[in-house]
Order: structure tokens, then C-alpha cells, then sequence
């Protein structure tokens, strides 16, 4: 029996961070764990930043990752949002970096267009599709934590692991292959 692959994806913040813990077999797809932390009690930005690596660190250690997943920081105007939000994302990869877990990031667009098929769905659209998708119930109560599962299922669909079982590669080849379809 094959082994598993096990992605965590996360969606940094430094009031809420998300994440998601996919597994990946040869045939099938598993939600593991989705959650939050939640550091809006903490008033020290240096203590969040504690408390994340301290989640991270404990999430590798009981669920061991295969890979790690991220969204990037939204550019947005205000730099020290940007700032704040970036040094979370570091504090989020330090412990993956620190023992050689990959690491790979993905654009909220990007993450969006991989679940949905369109970069500008809502929070509530992804999430929707991920219940469909990894056939779950469970409402989390916030999005944060369906967020991060689709980091961790964008990298699965991006990284080649997802293999197609049927149909064409391209639209050209659909063609080539249904010479009967074209009118």
C-alpha cells in the first residue's frame, strides 16, 4: 500500500491564521484537519508571531507534511499591514524551512482559480467547493481554516500530483480526438 501525501496549507494572518491539512493517494483525496488560531488576545506582535511558529511547529510534528503550501500577502496600500502580514508568513515557515520541508506559495487569485475556476470567487464559493470536493459537513465557523485547505488542495492541483484519469490535454487534442463534434 502506497503511502499518503500529506500537504498542510496555510493562510497567514496575524489576527487569525487558517490552515488545512490535506492527505493525497494515488486515487482519492482526504481532509485531515482544518482549523485556526486565533491571536487577537495578544496584543504583542512579537508574542503572534511566537504563537504562530508554535502552532506550525506543533502541526508538523503530529501530522509529519510532506509539503507545505501558502498564500502570498495581498498587495494591498497600506505597507504596514503588507509588513506585518509577511513577517507572519515567516514565522508560519520558519520551522517547514528550518528542518527542509518545500515550501511553495500561491496568489490568492491563483488559489481561488485552482478551487472555483474563477480568481475573484467569494470565501463562502470556496468553501462550498471544498465541501463538495473533499466531502465534508463540518462548518468551521470561520474561513480562515477552509482557506487554508485551499492552499493545500491548489498546490496539490498545481503540482502535478493530480493526475488526469481521462480526456484530452488540451483543446486541440479534444479536437483531433472528436473529429465527429465539430460542425
Amino acid at each position: 500500500m502506497s503511502k499518503s501525501q500529506i500537504i498542510l496549507g496555510i493562510d497567514p494572518g496575524t489576527i487569525i491564521l487558517g490552515y488545512g491539512l490535506i492527505a493525497v493517494d494515488e486515487t482519492n483525496l482526504r481532509l485531515i484537519q482544518m482549523g485556526i488560531l486565533k491571536l487577537h488576545k495578544y496584543h504583542d506582535h512579537f508574542i503572534r508571531l511566537s504563537k504562530i511558529t508554535e502552532r506550525i511547529t506543533g502541526l508538523i510534528n503530529e501530522f509529519h507534511p510532506d509539503e507545505i503550501a501558502i498564500e502570498a500577502p495581498f498587495y494591498g496600500k497600506n505597507v504596514q499591514s503588507m509588513l506585518k502580514l509577511g513577517r507572519a508568513q515567516g514565522a508560519a515557515l520558519a520551522p517547514a524551512l528550518q528542518i527542509g520541508i518545500p515550501v511553495f506559495e500561491y496568489a490568492p487569485r491563483k488559489i481561488k482559480q485552482a478551487i472555483t475556476g474563477h480568481g475573484n470567487a467569494s470565501k463562502e464559493q470556496v468553501a462550498t467547493l471544498l465541501k463538495h470536493i473533499l466531502k465534508f459537513d463540518e462548518n468551521p465557523g470561520y474561513l480562515d481554516a477552509t482557506d487554508g485547505v485551499a492552499v493545500a488542495l491548489c498546490h496539490h492541483y498545481q503540482s502535478g500530483i493530480h493526475k488526469k484519469t481521462s480526456g484530452p490535454a488540451s483543446w486541440k487534442d479534444f479536437l483531433k480526438q472528436n473529429p465527429d463534434r465539430i460542425h
